[in-house]
């Protein structure tokens, strides 16, 4: 069975390396969907989907979501991500590139541990 545009957004979510951002665009590339980055926005609204580290997910130049700008800076900041001046994320050092960085296992491989 084929997956939902959705479930294919969750799975590359899913494998965002901590300490790494990926676009909204890079993630609809990533899917063979180039042209729809702002889908990929919509497929985070899901409330079945905020278990996954979407603070990992930004914009193309780097900036933060505007939603929740405080909560992802400081994420990332626990993770080890720098920012400009500006405080967008300094892609050229952090933007994730799975043939460099690999591809971590799908934190919903993981038992759920109380």
């Amino acid at each position: 069975m084929q997956k939902t545009f959705n479930e294919q957004v969750y799975d590359i979510v899913a494998k965002i390396p901590s300490g790494r951002v990926a676009t909204f665009g890079q993630i609809a590339q990533m899917i063979g969907r180039p042209r729809c980055a702002r889908f990929v926005g919509y497929a985070s609204n899901n409330k079945a989907s905020w278990h996954l580290p979407w603070h990992r997910v930004v914009f193309k130049d780097g900036s933060l979501c505007c939603g929740f700008a405080a909560e992802q800076y400081r994420a990332l900041r626990a993770e080890g991500v720098k920012f400009t001046p500006e405080k967008t994320v300094i892609m050229s050092v952090y933007q994730w590139d799975p043939a460099r960085d690999g591809v971590p296992m799908d934190i919903r491989d993981f038992p759920l541990v109380f």
